[in-house]
């Protein structure tokens, strides 16, 4: 039996800003699975395939939706994979990044790079503090429940999977300090010590954002902390 079984009612991801209907579907299926092919949108969207090549074609006019020719295995022309623009990422949460690297160039300048980064981790013992008082009688629904809201209301669009094998897999579908990350991985690292204590388990890293991938992802083994965090990176 799991022991981090799924939430009954998991946060919906947040929409596209500035889209709705047909378009932001689209938009948000790109979000969630990285490049796809227009067969692949058609199957994941339920709408003609006419209608998600007028709908991309739109996207791409507005210049939220990219695309590269792809060349498969076989001898057939070439086909179109589709992925989000910068411009299209900006549509998703981006909470206070602007502010938040300004404040990390003055503490930089006046303080130096270490009390940067401890400025950053202090935001996630702020999170696990004000999460200590929900979890401390809570069933492990009830955690997983409590740590993905928590997660969305930052904005990184989380969604909890079980993929068959014991613990979770949680995946982030958005950073919404991704540019912070890039400059100071060591906030990613804090997170994931923040995901091992929150969830009283071990944290394993696969996909990593600020490393190019679409989504960061871990794995969360349901056995107690045993030794140090790692990661795949």
């Amino acid at each position: 039996m799991n022991a981090f079984p799924l939430p009954l009612a998991p946060e919906p991801l947040p929409r596209p800003l500035g889209l709705k209907g047909p378009r932001a579907g689209v938009v948000m299926e790109l979000k969630r699975a990285g490049p796809l092919p227009a067969k692949e949108i058609v199957e994941r969207v339920g709408l003609s395939m006419n209608a998600v090549r007028h709908h991309l074609k739109e996207l791409e006019a507005g210049g939220l939706v990219g695309y590269e020719r792809h060349r498969g295995a076989g001898a057939g022309a070439p086909s179109f994979v589709y992925r989000l623009t910068p411009a299209g990422e900006a549509l998703f949460p981006r909470r206070y990044e602007d502010a938040v690297a300004r404040l990390l160039d003055y503490v930089v300048a006046r303080e130096g790079r270490q009390a940067a980064v401890e400025v950053l981790e202090s935001r996630y013992r702020e999170l696990t503090d004000r999460l200590r008082g929900a979890l401390a009688n809570a069933s492990p629904e009830e955690r997983v429940t409590a740590v993905a809201r928590a997660l969305a209301e930052e904005g990184y669009m989380p969604e909890v999977r079980d993929n068959g094998t014991p613990g979770l897999h949680l995946v982030e579908h958005n950073c919404p300090i991704q540019q912070v990350a890039e400059r100071f991985p060591e906030v990613c690292e804090a997170e994931a010590r923040f995901l091992a204590e929150v969830f009283e388990a071990e944290v394993t890293r696969g996909k990593h954002i600020a490393s190019g991938c679409g989504t960061c992802e871990y794995q969360i083994h349901s056995r107690p902390v045993t030794g140090p965090l790692t990661t795949d990176d």
